[in-house]
């Protein structure tokens, strides 16, 4: 990946590399940047080791990959889920009866919100944040309903040199409070006397491939360690509003019994509202991760 600044070229330009063939599945890239639908695979059976593999490995290259067409029960869900590492549990949201890792997303006509409106990664105000998350939707709506996803690689990417060097070592506090307190009262969800509250790197390396990417988001990001208060409102602003770039993103066009499947330590998404009153369904496994450095 290259970041070219000045009037010779595009703000960011994508390097696209080589990579090895798949043999077992077939991929289709959304976007060079970010985003793979994937084929030839039935997540409600045991897939095979060799399989498996290269699923991590297209999760790794692309960031957020998606199936068609799959028909999974919550057991098989969740079993798919287990193949990545042990299953979190929402701090706030409503769960399905008798699978409390098993979150349940709808909106309808009598909602009034909708889950993940906003950019952000998935509850990043863990001390631990989730490393990625399955969403199943069961029933979409006739039109609308998309998500957004963008590449905090292609973003970190985009910053200058200059920019790298001061956010370097920078922390930021993240806090569940604002994003849960009394959000879920209308589907009967109690309120917890604290939500999570972490502190974490500006920017965070990956585990496993290595690359640095921009960890702050809207959704939970309050404040930068160390700086005066206008300064960290500022310099957030300016971080936040990379995810809104649409050359860092892709966009997927949900239908029934599709399943997206994201890596939240690189990549922030947005879920559009357009479509009331219809309803959009499903659920989502989300899989536990490790303290971001």
């Amino acid at each position: 990946m290259t970041s070219l600044r000045g009037n010779n070229g595009p703000r960011y330009r994508h390097d696209p590399g080589t990579s090895a063939p798949y043999e077992t599945i077939r991929l289709d890239k959304l976007t060079p940047i970010i985003g793979a639908e994937i084929s030839g695979v039935n997540l409600a059976e045991p897939i095979p080791n060799h399989q498996m593999e290269e699923i991590h490995r297209a999760l790794a290259e692309n960031s957020v990959i998606f199936f068609r067409d799959q028909d999974m029960t919550p057991e098989q869900h969740l079993a798919f889920g287990r193949n990545f590492g042990k299953l979190h549990l929402h701090p706030a949201a409503p769960h399905a009866p008798g699978h409390p890792e098993l979150m349940i997303i709808k909106a309808d006509a009598n909602s009034t919100r909708a889950n993940g409106e906003g950019w952000h990664s998935d509850v990043s105000c863990d001390e631990e944040p989730p490393m990625g998350s399955i969403l199943y939707m069961k029933q979409t709506p006739p039109h609308g309903g998309d998500t957004l996803f963008a590449s905090m690689y292609a973003a970190y990417e985009a910053l200058s040199d200059r920019m790298k060097a001061y956010l370097e070592g920078l922390t930021a506090i993240h806090d569940g409070e604002d994003a849960y307190r009394g959000t879920y009262a209308n589907l009967g969800v109690a309120d917890k006397p604290v939500y999570p509250r972490a502190e974490h790197p500006v920017i965070r390396t990956h585990p496993v491939t290595g690359k640095k990417a921009l960890f702050v988001n809207r959704g939970f990001t309050k404040r930068i360690v160390g700086l005066p208060r206008d300064e960290s409102a500022a310099i957030l602003s300016y971080l936040c509003s990379l995810a809104e770039d649409p050359l860092f993103q892709c966009r997927f066009r949900w239908q029934a019994n599709s399943v997206a499947f994201w890596d939240n330590r690189c990549v922030q998404h947005r879920a559009m509202w357009d479509y009331w009153p219809h309803t959009r369904a499903g659920f989502r496994v989300t899989v536990a991760g490790d303290k971001p450095y």
